[in-house]
């Protein structure tokens, strides 16, 4: 804003509040325009650096046109330099031949010239490894990032993907949105181990596998018409919108079927550091699968950000101690476990449960909200909130909530010092979604047919029901038989619907948006139970915390999709203009 003072065009800069009114701060206009100015280009360099930043004065501007390895040295050079972003990208860069930068950007939007690029990147790789390593941390891996695709990965493969939860954004193909019958050449799309491929279970696990694809297929336009019988469609609801809705019902019922082997495709986005951690964490692990693909993954990224994931070379020293590490680590602790627990009787326990929480959480979580507010150190805040009636607190409390619209107003940080931990034993079909929430302490037991499967409620009493159970009980029969030898590629053979153990340590602001966000009428039943119950179970140990839940949905919807479809069509149609 612009205002005059004693003659002086001047902007306002700064208002702040204090104990004795509202002082002012400002700067002038040609301040102003100096902090804009502070980079001088010639129009000869201007005409340089345009392609790759989206303006050449502003002090605001986003970089384009530049691969992954010159972003990330680039940044990297920046945090130890006076220059600004500009000047760098131009003197350490663009003019320097050691840098390789004109081969490597000039083949970036050269889409026949990728060998040209990998060419100069490899050539360039010392000087970006130099400015990597003589910076030393770990964090400049996140100054660059790529786009990976991980086709025909199996359901089993890709959980262990996406259990790398810091700095990598996953998207998996949908098992409500997409039918998974399809063949190719005549087979079922599941994924043939080959340690059981050459093993004498070969021939069950390939029939199990074909069996439950067969199964799934045949029961989808049986459980279509039944749904159409039992949902018929609404005059003023689009035939487009009803059909999606029913299709999704009708898949998230049979998914059940579908073998931990049946293929996927997956697109990952992440940072570098991401991608080492990730490509080491499969380079490591015990199934055959996920070696395959770090070697692949590693190969591929390699040709755009090498310099990140050089450590996770098998040559490189780093990942020589890390693998060292992890087999001694967990060889150690299955010994110990055994030792332990080998005779410990077996309860059971709901399909979820609160575990453990702190009982004194909201005095907690009202003094972190309060803190930003105040001078006073936390524990302070603590023990004189400590001794105020609760009904003190439950205001704070409310000051915290009471505003929120809807479940995207985000609470304040405070809410992450109320912490609690939940086991739940659902299908692994739920355990697929609601795995993907990163912002949470979780881990898993391996997938067996030890605790029963689920039955969806549309299919009980009907003629479905006889080939379903059937299904899934031939598939224990032949997991129980590979078990016994090969407990880890046994998983491939387990369908969906059998029950998986996990626990979840979370935080309430985590545990809000989870709730919030998976009780929603669109989203899956049975995940939709977890969150309700998750909710609950954390209002009934601390009531203070109900009103943090107030976008969670607690009905039941019978055609959960149908009111998204309608909106989906409802946008589309605004987007046309009809």
């Amino acid at each position: 804003m612009e205002h005059s003072f004693f003659g002086l065009k001047v902007l306002q800069k700064d208002v702040r509040k204090s104990g004795k009114g509202v002082s002012w701060t400002f700067v002038t206009i040609s301040e102003a325009r100096m902090l804009e100015d502070y980079e001088q280009f010639s129009e000869q360099q201007k005409k340089i650096i345009e392609r790759f930043v989206t303006n050449t004065s502003s002090s605001v501007f986003v970089l384009r046109n530049l691969p992954e390895v010159i972003k990330g040295a680039l940044f990297s050079r920046y945090s130890r330099s006076s220059l600004g972003l500009r000047s760098l990208l131009l003197k350490d860069f663009i003019q320097n031949e050691e840098t390789a930068f004109d081969m490597i950007a000039n083949a970036s939007t050269d889409a026949d010239d990728s060998e040209g690029q990998l060419t100069a990147i490899k050539k360039a790789q010392n000087f970006y490894d130099r400015i990597l390593d003589g910076y030393g941390d770990d964090s400049i891996g996140e100054l660059g990032g790529a786009h990976l695709a991980i086709e025909n990965v199996s359901m089993i493969g890709a959980k262990v993907i996406e259990d790398c939860r810091i700095g990598g954004s996953p998207l998996e193909k949908s098992t409500r949105y997409i039918y998974f019958d399809q063949k190719v050449n005549g087979e079922y799309l599941f994924y043939r181990e080959p340690i059981l491929m050459t093993s004498a279970f070969r021939d069950a696990y390939v029939e199990t596998c074909n069996h439950l694809f067969s199964v799934y297929s045949n029961l989808i336009p049986q459980l279509t018409e039944q749904m159409e019988q039992r949902f018929p469609k609404e005059h003023d609801v689009s035939k487009g919108a009803y059909n999606a809705a029913l299709r999704a019902k009708v898949l998230d019922c049979l998914r059940g079927l579908l073998p931990a082997s049946a293929m996927t495709n997956m697109g990952v986005y992440g940072n570098g550091r991401f991608f080492e951690g990730l490509v080491n964490k499969l380079n490591t692990h015990n199934l055959t699968e996920m070696q395959d693909v770090g070697r692949a993954a590693f190969q591929e990224l390699g040709k755009v950000v090498p310099s990140f994931i050089r450590r996770a070379e098998p040559a490189h020293k780093n990942y020589k101690a890390l693998a060292d590490f992890k087999e001694r680590m967990n060889g150690e602790l299955a010994h110990l476990a055994d030792h332990y627990l080998s005779e410990t009787k077996r309860t059971q326990l709901p399909m979820v449960q609160l575990l453990s929480y702190q009982e004194n959480a909201p005095v907690k979580v009202a003094s972190a909200l309060l803190y930003e507010h105040t001078d006073h150190n936390l524990r302070d805040i603590e023990a004189t909130l400590a001794h105020v009636q609760p009904d003190d607190v439950g205001r704070v409390l409310e000051a915290a909530s009471a505003f929120r619209e809807n479940r995207r107003h985000k609470s304040p940080r405070g809410l992450e010092h109320a912490e609690y931990t939940f086991e739940i034993i659902a299908d692994f079909g739920i355990y697929r979604d609601l795995q993907r929430h990163r912002m949470l302490t979780q881990d898993r037991q391996m997938l067996t047919c030890n605790h029963g499967y689920y039955v969806p409620q549309e299919i009980i009493g009907t003629d479905m029901e006889g080939p379903y159970r059937e299904a899934l009980e031939k598939a224990k029969e032949t997991y129980d038989l590979i078990a016994e030898q090969l407990p880890e590629e046994a998983q491939y053979v387990v369908p969906m619907a059998y029950n998986l153990r996990w626990y979840f340590h979370v935080n309430l602001r985590s545990l809000q948006w989870l709730c919030e966000l998976r009780s929603s009428p669109a989203g899956h039943p049975m995940y939709r139970y977890v969150a309700q119950e998750m909710a609950k179970q954390c209002i009934d140990a601390h009531p203070e915390f109900e009103r943090f839940f107030k976008f969670v949905d607690f009905d039941g919807h019978d055609l959960g999709r149908l009111g998204q479809e309608i909106r989906k069509e409802e946008k589309a149609k605004l987007r046309q203009g009809t």
